[in-house]
């Protein structure tokens, strides 16, 4: 049953992921052609509820999606398996959301925010 709940989850996380994705690279696009810097860019991320959510629900999918996938191919080419392989996966996981958790509140949450 967990292998088939891990399943479910990353596939629903590569279902968020690819509209997130795509909503990125084209405002990248957009804002670069547009001629902005990076301290403009900045200066209209920061303090925007919308970014937050938008690159907080992406940090989180990747998180999820990654996490799983590292376990499966750590238990296929190293052989690790039950608790340890648990263990890893939330490590994984943790330490993702964390620095994405960090990225995201440096964009978004203002000035003094990183």
């Amino acid at each position: 049953m967990l292998d088939l709940r891990l399943y479910m989850a990353q596939r629903i996380s590569a279902l968020i992921m690819a509209p997130l994705t795509l909503g990125h690279i084209a405002v990248m696009i957009w804002a670069v052609q547009g001629g902005l810097s990076a301290g403009e860019i900045l200066g209209r991320t920061q303090g925007s509820v919308f970014w937050f959510l938008f690159y907080g629900t992406f940090v989180a999918a990747v998180s999820v999606h990654a996490a799983i996938g590292l376990r499966v191919i750590v238990y296929e080419h190293v052989g690790i398996s039950g608790k340890t392989l648990t263990a890893l996966t939330w490590a994984v996981f943790a330490v993702l959301i964390a620095m994405g958790a960090r990225a995201v509140w440096a964009v978004t949450a203002g000035a003094g925010g990183a």
